[in-house]
């Protein structure tokens, strides 16, 4: 899968969750609930990457053990905050979702996470397809 394709499959699934709206500051994507980023996806003519906050010490690491992965600019990676690139050979858009849903269920309030989940939960009893996240079976799209 191409990097733009990967942006658009976490785009699409980042929106999908309850309160996600997408804004444009600096004319770049940011995916927001309850007024707070919990993913930035850049502009559009960028090099397709996403920006997330990891604050699970070892998801974080394995964010990071990626080629190209770093910390977040302008004191942001002090919180957990990463930059991914999204690669062809590296990046699965399983594992970006993967990272997409933990950095809105560190930003986004409790009652909506409740919502994602159970909306979740229904999505598996549906048939949805699972993949292997790198920490056991994950939820795919």
């Amino acid at each position: 899968m191409q990097p733009s394709e990967i942006r658009a499959s976490v785009r699409a699934f980042a929106l999908d969750m309850p309160g996600a709206y997408e804004e444009f500051p600096w004319g770049e994507s940011a995916i927001k609930v309850d007024k707070k980023a919990f993913v930035f996806l850049g502009a559009d003519d960028a090099r397709p990457a996403c920006h997330v906050k990891l604050t699970d010490p070892d998801v974080h690491a394995h964010a990071l053990s990626l080629p190209g992965a770093q910390r977040m600019g302008y004191g942001l990676g002090q919180y957990g905050w990463v930059y991914l690139p999204f690669d062809a050979t590296h990046t699965s858009v399983g594992l970006a979702c993967e990272w997409v849903e933990e950095s809105y269920r560190t930003i986004a309030p409790r009652s909506l996470v409740r919502e994602w989940e159970r909306h979740d939960d229904a999505a598996s009893a549906g048939g949805r397809d699972t993949f292997d996240n790198g920490y056991g079976k994950g939820r795919g799209r």
